[in-house]
């Protein structure tokens, strides 16, 4: 399907899936721990707990995490020696502009990109070296940022054949835990500017959920080497996320994308693999970016109850909700949510009074399905906080207040006037 020109240069991935479904059928039986593509994570079952509950009172630090895989350290293999420079490659882009001839060019992106291997020796600073810190992923920024900021001022052949190779790398078969070099394979791909194209969509899909399914360990080197990538880098990478999301959930062509219910894995990957970048993004004072930078205002636009209902049914194990990653919703969302959820329970709690009162055969009356404070002009904060004390069972039902001796109903106007009050009396310099 690469071959198909440029109208079609990237639409023809969609066929990705199901070069990977033949791939897993074609190698059968092997006893291999790991598939082609990682176990199905649908609904984010699977993926490792990296955004804890914020119901949780113990938070777990990203720095708490092991600095090392428990599970044995495969060996390195010795990669391909490769001694192109950062100039030596400006060189031959200028000789091919001027030229017309891209064969240098072309042959550097298809051969780079043809594995993991391959991207290692490309951008690894030094080949011998395995660097198994979090303080130094071994990557030369300099090199990626340049040969990305290439990539899409060349001919489509080249631009493809850069896909066809990521392609290669994540059908590879393996066999065990990930080496530090496919780590940081994997963070040299995310920075993919091609990738910002719906139409990679489904190979930047399977890039994010093979990420997504990393161990704790491996995720806490990404998440420190992450840190370490420049500010327009890392806005760039959280950007292309955010789209990802955004175009997945409100396709402009929903024809471009397989079938939602085939792909339910493809949000709750990007998912996980920004809470990585925000992870990253909170290690350092200053931020790199915002943390505004992580909203993504689509969200404001779905059903925000029905993912905070699932939220609080199956907390983070059973079902996806975005509420378990609550960096990714807006303020206005956010308010949204806890407004509608303080109004439900407002209900839910006179309800019950309601059903109490009717099991016990007794009378029930308007003002038991209200928080009724009774409170004396004279004596504002002392009457408040009584009444309050006394009672805390009604305290999620509707507020209804009453200033003894004034007859009115109070249609808000009343409320409005108390708390108006109270809180000039309260933050009066007589209280401390």
């Amino acid at each position: 399907g690469l071959e198909e020109g440029a109208k079609n240069q990237f639409s023809t991935f969609s066929n990705f899936i199901t070069t990977i479904n033949q791939k897993k059928e074609g190698i059968g039986n092997r006893n291999s721990p790991t598939q082609l593509v990682i176990p199905n994570i649908k609904n984010g079952r699977d993926l490792p707990p990296l955004c804890l509950d914020v119901r949780q009172k113990q938070r777990m630090s990203m720095d708490t995490l092991p600095q090392e895989p428990k599970a044995p350290i495969p060996p390195e293999p010795s990669l391909p020696i490769r001694t192109k420079t950062v100039k030596d490659f400006q060189d031959d882009m200028e000789k091919s502009k001027a030229s017309g001839d891209w064969k240098a060019v072309h042959n550097f992106y298809s051969t780079t990109f043809d594995s993991f291997l391959e991207i290692n020796a490309a951008f690894k600073k030094d080949t011998n070296s395995p660097f198994n810190t979090i303080e130094d992923s071994g990557i030369d920024a300099e090199f990626v940022n340049v040969v990305y900021d290439a990539l899409l001022n060349t001919p489509q052949d080249v631009q493809k054949s850069v896909l066809k190779g990521i392609i290669n790398g994540l059908l590879q078969e393996w066999t065990g835990p990930r080496t530090k070099d496919d780590l940081r394979a994997y963070c040299i791909l995310l920075q993919n500017p091609q990738f910002s194209n719906t139409s990679t969509y489904v190979i930047y899909a399977h890039l994010l959920r093979q990420i997504a399914a990393l161990t704790e360990a491996d995720h806490h080197f990404l998440v420190h080497w992450s840190k370490k990538i420049s500010q327009k880098r890392f806005k760039q990478v959280v950007d292309r996320l955010l789209q990802f999301i955004s175009l997945r959930l409100f396709p402009a062509k929903p024809e471009e994308f397989p079938p939602m219910v085939k792909c339910t894995w493809w949000i709750p990957s990007a998912a996980k693999v920004l809470a990585l970048f925000n992870a990253a993004n909170s290690l350092i004072s200053p931020p790199i970016i915002s943390y505004t930078d992580f909203y993504n205002s689509t969200l404001d636009h779905i059903d925000l109850m029905e993912e905070y209902h699932n939220w609080q049914c199956y907390g983070n194990s059973h079902r996806f909700s975005f509420c378990q990653y609550p960096f990714i919703i807006s303020i206005a969302a956010k308010k949204v949510i806890i407004q509608r959820d303080s109004e439900q329970q407002m209900i839910s709690i006179a309800r019950q009074s309601l059903v109490d009162k009717v099991s016990r055969r007794q009378k029930p009356d308007m003002n038991m399905l209200f928080l009724n404070v009774k409170v004396r002009r004279t004596h504002l904060v002392s009457d408040s906080l009584d009444e309050l004390a006394r009672k805390k069972a009604d305290l999620k039902k509707k507020l209804k207040v009453t200033f003894v001796g004034e007859a009115g109903l109070d249609m808000g106007g009343l409320t409005k006037e108390w708390f108006l009050l109270l809180i000039r009396q309260i933050f009066h310099p007589d209280y401390g």
